[in-house]
């Protein structure tokens, strides 16, 4: 399952650079396509991202309730670090909206 996990993380990956360097690779002339293939990049990037983060802060979330469970005395010290965590995991999808906000105004 993990193995699976990564190559399909893996082909998105690869996908999503591809169109990108598409995107900056075009012509002039092809002003139209390149802003197809820059829409597709930014939609794909916050996808990712999305899914990326959505999945991180699930399984923090899950793992420091399980913790907390099993030893309730340690509440303080699993809470507030996965808190920070869960902070951090957000930030990094904002800053993908904000690259490819960045990139899609590049139009």
């Amino acid at each position: 399952m993990r193995r699976k996990t990564i190559w399909i993380l893996a082909l998105t990956l690869v996908l999503s650079l591809t169109f990108a360097s598409w995107a900056f690779a075009a012509e002039e002339a092809l002003g139209q396509e390149v802003k197809k293939f820059i829409g597709l990049a930014c939609g794909l990037a916050i996808a990712i991202a999305a899914l990326g983060g959505a999945l991180g802060q699930g399984i923090s979330i899950s793992k420091g309730l399980e913790g907390i469970a099993r030893n309730p005395e340690a509440q303080p010290k699993i809470f507030i670090p996965m808190i920070v965590g869960l902070a951090l995991i957000e930030s990094l999808v904002i800053y993908a909206l904000v690259i490819s906000i960045l990139l899609y105004t590049k139009l």
